[in-house]
């Protein structure tokens, strides 16, 4: 545990002393910085889904950076030195976390009593309400990514008892909207917006079965992403091998590579 805080303070004094000295950091602000932590983000879910443990040690580092950066950047409203409306450290940050867990886990630090991971999310989302949230989908971000906020609006939806009750159902909500789709589609006189719509069902009644058959669509459509770039760049290198250009080939001679790639 020494060893831990030991780490954890050095990092805090390189941070002042970074503030202080270094005219790239004196100039940033809590807006500046947004946009540099979201790429963060990204680079930490890319390490994840490459099983890399070396790059996540390496981005997990990077989004506690911009943890620490914010607080810094955050208590100097305390000494009067930034217009701040009301200004925090890196210990109210801790400590506010740490009252949530506390409050947050009764089944742990209270007498209540819970069987699964179901209950636990369920008891979460209620506490939440408790808290003052208005509404259980309150807590999604707006600005999240739409299939990541349809997978998160599903989840807290199920943890107030609004789900189905088995997959086969979902499947059937996934032909039904596919049936949809297809009839907005065939229509003498196809409407964009109400096929975009009939379209936006599908999608959200296959994340909705996702959850059913415990995969994450975000992670299987990027693996699905990863898959597809890595026989495209073979069917680009092997076509340049042959001194040609994809544009002055056939589908049938592209398919050649695209097939052979699917063997690696």
């Amino acid at each position: 545990m020494q060893e831990k805080l030991k780490a954890f303070e050095r990092l805090l004094n390189i941070m002042d002393e970074l503030r202080e000295k270094c005219p790239w950091d004196k100039k940033q602000t809590i807006e500046s910085l947004r946009h540099l932590t979201i790429e963060e983000t990204y680079e930490l879910a890319d390490a994840i889904l490459d099983k890399d443990m070396k790059e996540i040690k390496k981005e997990l580092g990077d989004i506690l950076l911009h943890i620490v950066f914010y607080a810094r950047i955050a208590s100097e409203s305390k000494d009067g030195s930034t217009t701040l409306t009301t200004g925090f450290d890196i210990a109210d940050v801790i400590n506010s976390l740490c009252e949530k867990l506390i409050s947050r886990h009764p089944h742990i630090y209270g007498d209540v009593k819970v069987t699964d991971e179901q209950q636990v999310k369920e008891n979460w989302e209620k506490l939440k309400l408790k808290e003052g949230n208005k509404s259980v989908l309150g807590g999604v971000p707006k600005s999240l990514p739409a299939l990541i906020k349809a997978t998160r609006i599903q989840d807290k939806a199920k943890a107030v008892g609004f789900d189905w009750e088995n997959k086969n159902q979902v499947w059937e909500k996934v032909q039904e909207e596919l049936g949809e789709l297809r009839a907005e589609i065939d229509t003498e006189k196809a409407d964009k917006e109400k096929i975009e719509q009939e379209f936006g069902d599908v999608l959200f009644s296959l994340i909705n079965y996702a959850r059913f058959i415990d995969v994450d669509p975000e992670s299987a459509l990027e693996k699905t992403n990863k898959k597809f770039i890595k026989r495209f760049q073979y069917l680009e290198d092997e076509t340049r091998k042959q001194g040609r250009a994809l544009e002055d080939m056939t589908l049938e001679e592209m398919d050649v590579y695209w097939n052979k790639a699917k063997e690696l």
